[in-house]
């Protein structure tokens, strides 16, 4: 099965291009619970800033609840994969486990995803973490990113293949030690993630979050990655397909496209139809 979705969805730019533009009645809308009618799948971005507590992912589980082919996937805290001066404690590990578990043993966690930046690179250490990484969530289904091409090597994905860990394709811009596309499977779930390809903004350091990821794909590289996808999903039991250049709603807009893309049904919720006139009318997508 392959599920496409986006990464998040709390931004306040999402509202009027995805959500309602009016926001007076904000607080009875639910952001998640509607987007759940048109995705099979959502990538919790706020796990990454902050481990989840066990109530609010009771809560999460709930609001997704209409749609039972649902599945969430969650980013595993920065403390693990970005803050790497000193080692991680048992109690942090702890603290992840315990936030998610209503998610996990609920059925609703496809995968949890461990995402490394590019100065993550290659070498004894980063293999010895990463490693450690696998033991400590060995009992989640686990998928890890990473950015620099020194990954990029056959012993590394025998290694994620030994201990059934997922291999996340990437699009992003490509520079000279950037991974470029691929379609690697390494476990039952496949994942795919696509961050955009803003190569203006993308490594300047003082570049905004919405700046880096602010990039609509077209029609015709979006059809570049069908063919990755279909072949990704016929290796794997799962397949999460992620758009995270979020700025203004245009990954929502990029998932639909792929979606239809891809040949499933898909609609559009009206705003976004709205908003993306030209793009959707490219693959023929209307609005619900």
């Amino acid at each position: 099965m392959i599920r496409f979705g986006v990464a998040g969805w709390d931004y306040d730019d999402w509202w009027g291009p995805v959500y309602p533009a009016d926001r007076k009645g904000k607080r009875a809308f639910d952001a998640l619970t509607y987007l759940s009618r048109y995705f099979d799948t959502i990538e919790i971005n706020s796990t990454f800033y902050r481990p989840a507590s066990e109530r609010s992912a009771t809560a999460w589980a709930r609001r997704v609840a209409a749609n039972p082919n649902f599945r969430f996937t969650a980013k595993l805290h920065q403390r693990f994969t970005h803050q790497r001066d000193e080692a991680w404690t048992r109690p942090e590990v702890d603290e992840v486990r315990r936030g998610l578990a209503p998610l996990l043993d609920g059925g609703r966690l496809g995968c949890l995803l461990v995402q490394f930046p590019w100065s993550f690179k290659r070498d004894a250490a980063s293999r010895e973490w990463l490693g450690d990484l696998a033991t400590a969530f060995a009992d989640f289904p686990l998928a890890v990113e990473v950015r620099h091409s020194s990954w990029n090597v056959p012993e590394f994905y025998a290694s994620l293949r030994e201990r059934g860990i997922g291999a996340v394709n990437i699009d992003q811009p490509v520079f000279r030690h950037s991974i470029a596309p691929g379609a690697e499977v390494t476990s039952g779930v496949g994942y795919v993630r696509l961050h955009g390809r803003n190569y203006e903004n993308w490594f300047r350091e003082d570049a905004e979050s919405h700046e880096r990821y602010d990039y609509l794909y077209t029609k015709a590289e979006l059809e570049g990655w069908l063919e990755r996808i279909h072949e990704v999903a016929s290796r794997a039991r799962d397949t999460y397909v992620i758009t995270n250049n979020h700025y203004r709603g245009q990954a929502p807009a990029n998932a639909l496209m792929l979606k239809r893309l891809s040949g499933g049904s898909a609609d559009a919720p009206p705003e976004l139809a709205a908003a993306f006139v030209e793009a959707f009318r490219s693959v023929g997508l209307g609005a619900s």
